[in-house]
């Protein structure tokens, strides 16, 4: 191989993933935030998770991002796993596109018109300062892209005359488990599913690999774009784990059941029956984004139905660890909706559980400030976003079982319950707020008197108190919890004013740092103010779930 094709090879490489790359980002650019919000707000139904993923990988023109964007959306809690697993199943047809895109220039020859889509695209990017400069940015990389698949054509011409090329793609055809390798390896090396099936469809149409050959390649490209997915959940919640797992197990068990039909030479003729005629080089582009996108249509279709079960194998494949932490509600069920008692009972439970999630969120930012481990505070991070997935899931519950015949006790209790889910909302909150402040006085190592650690260090005492007899209070309905909780939060407040006294003598005297005095001003706060959201849940189990004056606050009011 000459150093003029290697070059051009490379090159066309280049142009053909900057244009790609370029053209993604501005169509990202153009839907914005709205492309987001369309994905997270997917339906519970699984055929709109799949025209969902289709279409958005059809518009941004990654199956890759796609994915990661789901990932990412389970990870902060947006997405159920089961919502999930269509969304990834619709770009795994979604990115088929590209073949076709780029099959389209063995007809319309494109590449005659990239250079003036450059040229225009660059204008209009430089020219505009509203939304068009990004329709700009896309048809300049449209233009990069058929211009790297020009020079790639170039450089794989002269390669038609190579006996040592002709063999080794004539052993591909006579062995698809290696034809699969090739596609594995090409996908995890260029990172792009896309970009694997535009450089088989290029040798395609040189002459260089048959159709039969090339079948094989794009089923191991399919395995190969799942390390993406992998990676992208490397660090990520248990859910966002499982989402990249079973992005795995749909297309690796897909390719083996198909690779079953291509070595009976079925699979061939499958597409010969669709497109019946003979393949020449003119038309094998098509044939092949033909051959990708049947792979993706059938396995979708074969998976569909089995949505729970594929659920279940990525459950246990990645399980649940130690430390793991769960995201989704643990006792509500919408068929116990049509027994309100029933429903309700279940929401008391799921605010017993919400309660112990922001307790843990609150001891990690605890510990991580005594110990300064920093690991605990991302694990604070994960737990506040629980809260706040609990918090979006318990409220709409509430909200449907309101609409159901309610007893007028229970209806009263309802307005309650929110109240409380949004009080264990905002612990959370703090508990992040806790963690931030934490991480700054690691990462400043700041320096605290002995006498500021022991005065964190009671105030502490009395909120891990006012927790334990919260929990107490809410699963026992136990009001002498509920009341001591009450004089607890008198003892903090209380404590908080000291602490400030003392920490203004401090500085006074010279013995406390001024950011180290900042830091532990806002920690004491924080924690006063979890105590006046614990208080409010006591109140609301003295007052029976209903909205009333508890005896302290009418002495209050009188006095």
């Amino acid at each position: 191989m000459s150093t003029e094709i290697i070059f051009q090879l490379i090159g066309g490489m280049g142009f053909f993933f900057f244009g790609m790359k370029t053209m993604s980002e501005g169509l990202k650019k153009i839907a914005g935030d709205k492309l987001k919000n369309f994905l997270s707000t997917v339906t519970k139904h699984r055929c709109y998770g799949v025209l969902i993923g289709a279409f958005v990988t059809m518009l941004i023109q990654s199956s890759g991002a796609t994915t990661v964007m789901v990932i990412g959306f389970v990870n902060a809690g947006l997405l159920t796993l089961k919502q999930a697993i269509p969304v990834v199943l619709g770009a795994n047809i979604g990115t088929t596109f590209t073949a076709w895109l780029v099959s389209s220039m063995s007809v319309f020859k494109f590449s005659q018109y990239a250079l003036p889509a450059i040229g225009f695209g660059f204008a209009i990017m430089t020219l505009c300062k509203t939304k068009r400069k990004h329709w700009g940015q896309a048809l300049l990389g449209l233009g990069l892209l058929f211009i790297g698949l020009h020079y790639m054509k170039e450089a794989f011409s002269p390669l038609n005359d190579s006996e040592y090329v002709k063999t080794c793609f004539v052993v591909l055809s006579n062995n698809p488990l290696l034809g699969v390798l090739v596609g594995i390896v090409f996908t995890f090396l260029l990172h792009s599913s896309s970009a694997t099936i535009a450089i088989v469809q290029v040798l395609a149409f040189n002459g260089l690999i048959s159709f039969e050959a090339a079948i094989p390649i794009i089923l191991g490209d399919n395995i190969g774009s799942t390390f993406t997915a992998q990676l992208a959940a490397i660090g990520s919640n248990i859910n966002a784990r499982r989402a990249a797992m079973s992005h795995t197990i749909f297309n690796t068990i897909g390719t083996l059941y198909i690779l079953v039909f291509v070595y009976l030479g079925w699979y061939s003729r499958f597409i010969d029956f669709i497109i019946p005629g003979e393949i020449t080089l003119t038309n094998v582009m098509f044939y092949i984004a033909i051959a990708h996108s049947t792979f993706n249509v059938i396995n979708m279709l074969v998976f569909l139905p089995f949505i729970g079960l594929l659920e279940r194998a990525s459950v246990w494949l990645v399980p649940k660890g130690a430390d793991a932490v769960d995201f989704g509600t643990q006792y509500l069920e919408k068929h116990l909706l049509d027994t309100p008692t029933l429903a309700l009972e279940q929401v008391y439970k799921e605010n017993t559980y919400m309660l112990s999630v922001a307790q843990k969120a609150v001891i990690n930012a605890m510990e991580s400030f005594f110990e300064g481990d920093m690991k605990k505070i991302d694990k604070v991070s994960d737990l506040e976003t629980a809260t706040d997935n609990l918090q979006s899931e318990i409220t709409q519950y509430i909200i449907e079982l309101s609409q159901r015949n309610l007893l007028p006790s229970e209806s009263r209790s309802l307005p309650v319950l929110i109240h409380n889910v949004n009080d264990l909302e905002r612990i959370g909150d703090h508990s992040q707020n806790l963690a931030e402040l934490t991480k700054r006085k690691i990462e400043e190592n700041m320096v605290f008197s002995d006498v500021a650690i022991k005065e964190i260090n009671m105030m502490w005492d009395q909120v891990r108190t006012m927790f334990q007899e919260a929990e107490n209070a809410l699963k026992n309905n136990d009001m002498d919890a509920a009341k001591r909780m009450l004089a607890i939060e008198e003892n903090i407040n209380s404590l908080q004013n000291d602490f400030k006294h003392t920490h203004i003598e401090r500085l006074h005297e010279g013995t406390c740092q001024l950011n180290s005095g900042f830091i532990f001003l806002e920690f004491i706060d924080n924690l006063e103010k979890i105590g006046d959201r614990l208080t409010n849940i006591a109140q609301s189990v003295i007052g029976k779930m209903e909205w009333m004056l508890t005896k302290l606050e009418r002495e209050k009011v009188s006095s």
